[in-house]
């Protein structure tokens, strides 16, 4: 499998760790989209590299980070076909791949321990999307992006 992965300066370090979790894996090739060190950037421009880098077929999945996780998830949603998941802990990360088929994972720099963050990767990485109803919800949320509405009905 293949994982994109970015942060801006707050999430800089653990990026660099989950870099490092993923290659022990064995089993994952990882597309850093940067940032590359901790000086001041924005994370906007990470989180939308990342998302396009997965809606557009360069990565299965996302992997993004920063201060606490919320802006750049906020920022990777704004691509289309991206379903980025905040998740603290590792019931949120099964519940965001069983059923809403998150694509790309948010997690925080600085509100995240390193080893929480590893568990929730793995639980991430690990779990199957469980399709059925929870298939006509992603689809739903497809139509809306596309402007064909579905949402309301």
């Amino acid at each position: 499998m293949k994982i994109a992965i970015a942060s801006d300066h707050g999430g800089y370090e653990l990026k660099e760790e989950l870099k490092k979790y993923l290659a022990e894996r064995g089993d994952i090739e990882v597309l850093d989209l940067g940032t590359d060190s901790e000086d001041s950037v924005d994370y906007p421009d990470y989180g939308v590299k990342c998302g396009e880098a997965v809606a557009d077929g360069r990565a299965e999945r996302g992997v993004v980070c920063c201060g606490t996780g919320i802006g750049i998830s906020i920022a990777c949603n704004k691509v289309r076909g991206i379903r980025c998941a905040l998740c603290t802990d590792v019931h949120m990360a099964a519940l965001s791949r069983q059923h809403n088929n998150a694509n790309v994972l948010a997690l925080g720099g600085r509100t995240t321990f390193i080893e929480d963050a590893k568990a929730i990767l793995q639980t991430w990485l690990d779990t199957d999307f469980e399709g059925g109803r929870h298939q006509r919800r992603i689809d739903k949320i497809a139509a809306y992006e596309k402007n064909e509405g579905g949402i309301h009905e």
